[in-house]
């Protein structure tokens, strides 16, 4: 495979210098070179001084990744086996848990290879691919894959149309198909997974420590609202926890059914919990008219999102979602106020919240934070990495 040189302006050399991952087209001075996806990249300053090694893949922002800061380093099957096993091994804690059976084994550039994400549901791997240019290395990423881990067998997502969404495709690779929903466990709680049908299969990963704090230290007796609820999961948790009652509420069609599923495998009587689909938009004005008060509000939007009417974006609009929570909070009230927005850190998000509540004229204290959990493994070099944003606060 040919190799392509580029070369990095100087005034972006210290920031790469200093093990910063994702490939910038501003940072390029000969941005033209790139033609294929998937092709090897090395990359060096002005002075042709060595930089890194990596691949060209569109994503997002990008245009692909560094892989090695070392000039003899290989990029081939040893290359890949090794991140693997490296990747795995870390997660060894997860492995032996009798509790949680559904986790991430590998995170991107955390785990030394930007564009690539794999999880595991009980038995069964999951592969994402976020680009083109990730996706020439599937025999690569697959054959480490197979030599490092026992499975029952591996679906995969293909994340990379030009818009950034998923390939549909029926997604299965190797091994035995699965019996789908697949149910997986997380802290004792079962949820059902499909990784044969859309981008996403039914839980984020993401927010397990978040949904464990709702159940084991804040739910009991409380009246919780789930926003943007999707499948219903911080629901579940709430119920089990002991909530008086739980409201999901969110717009998509499927949620409904989504969420009845996720109660009745837990054993919990949905009919006893509201389920609504609807604009959470037009869900807060109708709950503000009809004076609807809540003990709990579970906030968590996704970073971008179009109604009809409106369209989201978690760092111009959050600000505002935030207050519409707070008027139907109880005094005393808990909000769990939560962003995956990868375009600003923790610091500007307590901002968002301390002006909501400054605008609204009432006190807060936050009780507790959390961002990403231990097997969604980040690097300092790149903090949009760390993207995931919590806060519990009490509404004074």
């Amino acid at each position: 495979m040919e190799t392509i040189q580029l070369k990095i302006k100087s005034k972006f050399v210290s920031k790469y210098k200093s093990g910063y991952p994702l490939i910038q087209k501003e940072a390029l001075l000969n941005v033209q070179a790139l033609k294929e996806e998937g092709t090897l990249l090395s990359l060096s300053d002005e002075k042709n001084q060595f930089i890194g090694k990596g691949y060209y893949g569109r994503q997002n922002k990008g245009l692909g990744w560094i892989l090695t800061r070392n000039e003899k380093e290989r990029i081939d099957q040893e290359f890949f086996n090794k991140k693997m096993w490296e990747a795995v091994k870390k997660r060894d804690s997860f492995y032996q848990s009798t509790e949680t059976n559904a986790f991430r084994i590998f995170n991107g550039e955390g785990d030394g290879i930007g564009g690539l994400v794999i999880e595991y549901f009980n038995g069964y791997y999951l592969i994402q691919w976020y680009s083109k240019g990730i996706y020439q290395f599937r025999d690569y990423i697959l054959a480490a894959l197979k030599t490092t881990v026992d499975y029952k067998g591996i679906y995969q997502k293909k994340r990379f149309d030009t818009q950034g969404k998923y390939l549909d495709d029926d997604d299965f690779v190797t091994g035995e198909r699965g019996e789908f929903p697949l149910i997986v466990k997380e802290n004792g709680v079962s949820f059902a997974v499909y990784l044969n049908e859309s981008a996403m299969v039914g839980v984020f990963l993401d927010q397990r420590e978040v949904r464990k704090a709702i159940r084991d230290t804040y739910a009991k007796g409380l009246k919780v609202l789930n926003t943007f609820s999707y499948t219903g999961a911080f629901s579940v948790f709430a119920a089990l926890g002991g909530a008086e009652k739980t409201t999901s509420v969110d717009l998509a069609n499927r949620s409904l059914s989504k969420t009845i599923e996720q109660f009745s495998i837990n054993h919990i009587d949905y009919e006893a919990q509201d389920i609504i689909v609807e604009d959470v938009f037009n869900y807060f004005k109708y709950a503000g008219r009809k004076n609807l008060k809540f003990d709990m509000v579970i906030l968590d939007p996704p970073s971008f999102a179009r109604s009809k009417k409106f369209v989201f974006s978690a760092e111009k609009d959050y600000k505002n979602l935030l207050k519409e929570a707070i008027a139907i909070t109880e005094k005393g009230g808990i909000i769990v106020a939560s962003t995956n927005a990868s375009s600003f850190g923790m610091e500007k998000f307590k901002g968002f919240i301390e002006d909501a509540f400054k605008e609204t004229g009432g006190g807060y204290k936050i009780l507790e934070q959390h961002s990403l959990p231990e097997d969604f493994r980040t690097i300092k070099e790149f903090p949009e990495g760390d993207y995931l944003k919590v806060a519990f606060i009490r509404k004074l």
